[in-house]
Parts: structure tokens; C-alpha cells; sequence
């Protein structure tokens, strides 16, 4: 995926800003909706871990680094693949809204992962966070607040 557009995904959920950010940087909870194969993960600057996932009969090694982190407003990290050419930077923004909790993922590439492979293809990146964060975060979510 490189394209001078980051994949951009804003959802806003009918949750406190503090359950949101518990989602998204509690190591327990964010395996329960993001990455079930997460080891560990902690939201400070710095920070680095590694997971494999499996994809089309792959495995894909995820290497996060975090550079930025404000609690309850902002993280970012550099996402890569062991292996694969490509650098990504992924930055997560909270705020509050009349309705609730608002979530902006932007999602850009930093250095071109491969092009000759659909799994790093902007479309692919672009269904992977529709549905993690308008589905699968929002479903986790409503179960905690419900």
C-alpha cells in the first residue's frame, strides 16, 4: 500500500472517551477485538512488540512501534512486516462528541509495501479497518457498556 491518500475510518460510539481509549490500548481488551494474537502491548512512546497473524494461508509478523502518545486523545505507531518491504504510520484520534466518543483512524504509508500483492493493496487496508473499527470495535464496545 503506498497512495498519496491515507486510508482514513471515523466512527463514533455511544461510550465514554475513557472506555474507547481502554479499547484501544488495553492489551486484554484490544484482543478481544483487534488482534487476538497480540502478546503485549502498552501505550507509552517507545514501546515496541510483534505478532503474527495469518492471512490467505500467510503468516504476517506485525512490528508496531509507538512514537506519540496522549492519553485519551492520540497514539501513533510505525507498522511494518517482518519480511516484506514497507512502512506504515497509524495515528488514532480521540474527541468528544454530543453522542458520544468520536475515533479517527488515519493510516498511511510511509514506504511502499509490495504491489504485486493484494493483501497490501489500499482496497485490503481499507475493508481491514472499516470492519475492525465500524464493526468489530463498536460491537465490543456496545457488549461493555451494555
Amino acid at each position: 500500500m503506498i497512495e498519496s491518500e491515507p486510508v482514513v475510518v471515523e466512527q463514533t460510539f455511544d461510550a465514554p472517551i475513557a472506555a474507547v481509549w481502554n479499547a484501544i490500548t488495553d492489551k486484554d481488551q484490544m484482543r478481544q477485538w483487534f488482534f487476538e494474537d497480540m502478546v503485549d502491548f502498552e501505550p507509552k512512546p517507545g514501546f515496541e512488540t510483534e505478532f503474527s497473524v495469518h492471512c490467505d494461508g500467510r503468516d504476517f509478523v506485525h512490528l508496531w512501534k509507538l512514537t506519540e502518545v496522549i492519553p485519551k486523545q492520540k497514539i501513533v505507531y510505525d507498522w511494518c512486516y517482518r519480511g516484506y518491504p514497507g512502512r506504515s504510520t497509524v495515528v488514532w484520534e480521540l474527541s468528544t462528541t454530543p453522542d458520544g466518543a468520536q475515533l479517527k483512524i488515519t493510516h498511511r504509508a510511509e514506504e511502499a509495501f509490495p504491489q504485486d500483492d493484494p493483501v497490501f493493496s489500499r482496497q485490503s487496508c481499507q475493508d481491514g479497518w472499516d470492519w475492525l473499527i465500524r464493526e468489530s470495535l463498536k460491537d465490543f464496545l456496545e457488549r461493555q457498556t451494555s
